[in-house]
């Protein structure tokens, strides 16, 4: 029988229908690579397009193996919680366990439909068809499909509507593939970065700090202990010591150190400028203020933030910075919002912030609410056991950084160990990549060492005394090291002597003396 003119106009009107709507959904889907945001999307396109009510997305929960309702367009959040299935439960669970689309023409006449959500109201008494169709990822059925019919026409059958259904699925389920594809690139993404990170924050693990004093072993298990609490923390010492390596070290050993560590120089910076640096400005607060900018305390939120040369900070600053510190709360320069800041404070100085007090040039109540838990780090002066191992690592930064093999003599180092560095491990660090860059040959001996001496040991400077015995404490440690260099030397070269003096820089006969000296024989090591 020839289909009616009537009946060719409405199948044409809905294949224009079907198309449109397939579009529509296709430009959706490209607009997000989030599921979540374009599915809802797609659900309402059906029901506005196609007349399909209560679009339903469920998938299979992945750890019960439970069917959950995704999303429900017409949905309450309560009629979507009670749309739990089992698989092969109801409608919708045989579509999962079958893997083939099912209609049902009358939802009142069939025993199977469940009507679990409950958001139909009387169905013996509408006229509703169910259509649900399953949604496959790479052949594997992940969840379904589900849309009402509510004919009052049956010009149009309810296969054509499961051809489209099956269609709109199969978008569905490419978008999940896609989104779990990037899902996993991001958490590969994360975890790269994430080890990066801990490479970065490597060299400030307390493990990695180069020392051998009893001196220095006191202050880094202080500063272990510290860092597992929320204390404020002064740390003192003269400038070179090591003071920002200690801050972040506390900072990366903390339950904060996958937050930020903000770093800010008191004294680089203007006295008109510190304050707007270290709490912000609103825009138009002052001239050149084109734009609001946040302030270090902002950046800091949840992390640390060190005041480096702190007993530099202006007056005027001293008083904000006391009331952050006790109500943790500031308004940035020329504004009037006050904002709230969970920043753990690690200050330090060089200066004597007890005389500044007295002087009047430090705020006697910041000092205490700065000073709860005090670490005075000793200059280098006064740990030089410290000396020879910082050497080591210093030469072999730089040999690295400029592809060379120096090494350096006994008397080098000797001299190293009579300098008094006024500098600190900064003054060493600058001196031993200067002897690497500037070396001739393949070993630094004593005249190749940038420092004068001779100053610390003119006639009535209290150093010159206490040479022989400060070389005569070290000899121990400088001979420690120069063991264990040999050893190493020997055991990569098998225990070849000429081999490992030509490793070491030095001749077979001194190796030999060495080997003797130090008992190095292959038997006895």
């Amino acid at each position: 029988m020839e289909k009616s003119y009537k009946d060719a106009i409405s199948e044409l009107n809905y294949k224009v229908l079907e198309l449109t709507t397939l579009y529509e959904i296709s430009k959706r889907l490209g607009a997000s690579i989030d599921p979540k945001v374009t599915l809802g999307s797609i659900l309402e396109i059906l029901s506005e397009n196609m007349g399909m009510r209560r679009g339903t997305l469920t998938l299979i929960d992945p750890d019960t193996k439970q069917l959950y309702i995704e999303l429900g367009h017409g949905l309450t959040a309560e009629e979507k919680g009670r749309g739990v299935y089992k698989i092969g439960e109801g409608i919708t669970g045989r579509v999962v366990e079958t893997g083939e689309p099912i209609i049902v023409p009358d939802v009142g006449r069939e025993p199977l439909f469940l009507n679990r959500t409950r958001s139909r109201g009387d169905i013996s008494r509408e006229n509703i068809s169910f259509i649900c169709v399953p949604v496959n990822v790479k052949g594997e059925t992940i969840g379904v499909l589900s849309v009402d019919r509510l004919f009052t026409d049956r010009s149009i059958a309810l296969e054509e509507d499961v051809r489209v259904l099956t269609i709109v699925a199969s978008l569905i389920g490419q978008a999940i593939t896609i989104s779990k594809v990037v899902e996993l690139e991001r958490k590969s993404f994360i975890k790269e970065k994430m080890s990066l990170q801990r490479e970065l924050k490597s060299p400030y693990r307390f493990a990695n700090i180069v020392f051998q004093s009893e001196k220095m072993r006191e202050i880094l298990d202080a500063a272990w202990r510290v860092s597992q609490s929320k204390a404020t923390v002064l740390l003192r010492g003269e400038s070179g010591t090591g003071k920002e390596l200690i801050a972040r070290a506390i900072h990366y050993h903390s339950k904060r150190c996958d937050k930020p560590f903000i770093g800010v120089n008191c004294a680089a910076i203007p006295d008109t400028l510190i304050e707007s640096d270290l709490f912000g400005h609103e825009k138009g607060a002052f001239t050149g203020a084109m734009q609001a900018k946040r302030g270090r305390f902002e950046l800091a939120d949840s992390g640390t933030l060190f005041l480096d040369e702190i007993g530099d900070i202006p007056l005027s600053t001293q008083v904000k910075l006391l009331r952050v510190l006790q109500e943790k709360r500031f308004e940035r320069v020329g504004g009037t919002k006050s904002i709230t800041v969970d920043v753990r404070i690690i200050a330090a100085t060089n200066k004597n912030l007890e005389e500044a007090v007295m002087r009047g040039d430090f705020r006697e109540d910041l000092y205490y609410r700065l000073n709860v838990v005090p670490i005075r780090i000793p200059p280098l002066r006064g740990r030089k056991e410290d000396i020879p191992p910082l050497v080591g690592h210093f030469l072999q930064i730089y040999n690295e950084e400029n592809g060379r093999e120096i090494k350096i003599s006994n008397e080098a180092l000797d001299t190293l160990l009579m300098h008094d560095w006024p500098g600190n491990v900064r003054e060493l660090e600058n001196c031993v990549e200067r002897m690497i860059v500037m070396a001739r040959n393949e070993i630094i001996m004593a005249e190749d060492v940038p420092i004068n001496i001779e100053t610390s040991l003119v006639p009535g400077n209290p150093h010159e005394k206490n040479r022989h015995s400060l070389i005569k404490t070290l000899d121990r440690t400088v001979e420690e090291i120069e063991k264990e260099r040999i050893l190493e030397a020997l055991k990569r070269c098998g225990y070849v002597q000429a081999k490992a003096a030509r490793q070491l820089g030095i001749t077979p006969r001194q190796i030999g003396y060495k080997i003797k000296k130090y008992g190095l024989g292959e038997g006895n090591s």
